[in-house]
């Protein structure tokens, strides 16, 4: 797995600590609030379904359609699946599917 050299600093460092500290949603909730923006927040959440949704094969068009994502950001998420390091597989596999909660 390679790492971007350009985010690893003590500081991110510092930060995925943090999030590796947080133990329920409830508590991600309350740290990502105060961390970061309404936008922001809502930002990585549109990215992450258009990562998940694009994984079960959905067309640009059904993307923006239900997460209102542009295709310049559906391109980018896309190109982050196949090109990227496979961040989004590794922690798809992980989760349990939605209403197995």
């Amino acid at each position: 797995m390679t790492m971007n050299k350009k985010i690893k600093t003590e500081a991110v460092d510092r930060l995925f600590e943090a999030i590796l500290c947080l133990q329920s949603k409830e508590e991600c909730y309350i740290f990502f609030e105060d961390l970061c923006t309404v936008n922001e927040l809502l930002s990585l959440s549109q990215r992450f379904e258009v990562a998940s949704m694009l994984d079960d094969h959905k067309t640009y068009l059904e993307i923006a359609e239900k997460t209102g994502a542009s295709t310049a950001t559906i391109s980018r998420v896309n190109r982050s699946l196949n090109y990227g390091n496979d961040g989004y597989d590794m922690v798809f596999k992980r989760m349990t599917p939605p209403g197995e909660s």
